[in-house]
């Protein structure tokens, strides 16, 4: 948790304008990213932008590029206070989200690709991430439903 803190204020100061799917969203891609074993410092958000989101009768889509800049703390033992290096790692982010309907809203599918920004500009990838995010605005529509236990029941005969 006191790993977090720090990572929470700042945050809290660009958040003020996000919905509360988009603030979790980016909670969770900082959580992603700081939990990949090749991150040793903590990051905070740059910014945010890009942002899409979608309400249909499955749930809500969010889509959203988010901009990390490298702090000066380790992952390992945060500091109250974390200066951003400015001539340091300045990774992107795009997530796409897909949330269900319920009051607490469940994460249907999730996608999300970070890398240098120039690495998520290239064609290959973002053709990728773009039918990524497609198959995940499109679960919980249609023939994609969520599978829950019970909906199916098979039985099958002991021998004689």
């Amino acid at each position: 948790v006191s790993l977090w803190l720090p990572l929470a204020l700042g945050v809290a100061a660009v958040a003020a304008g996000q919905s509360p799917l988009q603030r979790r969203v980016v909670r969770d891609v900082l959580e992603y990213f700081h939990g990949r074993s090749s991150v040793h410092f903590l990051f905070k958000e740059r910014e945010v932008d890009g942002v899409i989101e979608r309400e249909d009768p499955s749930g809500t889509f969010v889509q959203l590029r988010l901009g990390l800049a490298q702090t000066a703390c380790r992952k390992r033992a945060p500091q109250r206070h974390c200066r951003v290096l400015e001539s340091r790692r300045r990774p992107t982010c795009l997530a796409c989200y897909k949330f269900d309907t319920s009051d607490v809203p469940k994460v249907l599918d999730k996608y999300h690709n970070c890398g240098p920004s120039h690495h998520l500009a290239a064609k290959e990838i973002r053709q990728r991430d773009e039918a990524e995010c497609r198959a995940v605005e499109e679960a919980g529509k249609g023939g994609d439903t969520l599978y829950l236990p019970g909906m199916f029941a098979f039985s099958r005969g002991l021998p004689a």
